[in-house]
């Protein structure tokens, strides 16, 4: 689940078996819109961005606060696999 906490942050839940993790989530001013995701579309790039994480880690081994833009630190794949992902 992903709710909005004001401009630019986002509160992301993650509910599995057994566990829930909550994220505090950061989209930089104009992030979107670099990796090809429109003006309001914030909501759903970091859902696509959580979609894209954990298919590669677990809940747990997600950062509990981070700007979206580190995902490109940690996954250099992260902006071209967003951008295919624009609905």
């Amino acid at each position: 689940m992903v709710s909005s906490q004001g401009e630019g942050r986002f509160l992301v839940e993650v509910r599995g078996p057994g566990a829930t993790s909550a994220h505090a989530v950061d989209v930089p001013a104009g992030l979107a819109e670099a990796l090809g995701w429109g003006d309001g579309e914030e909501a759903d790039l970091v859902r696509a961005s959580f979609l894209f994480l954990l298919d590669r880690e677990p809940p747990s081994s997600i950062l509990s606060t981070f700007s979206l833009e580190v995902i490109a630190r940690y996954f250099p794949d992260y902006p071209d696999s967003i951008r295919r992902r624009v609905t």
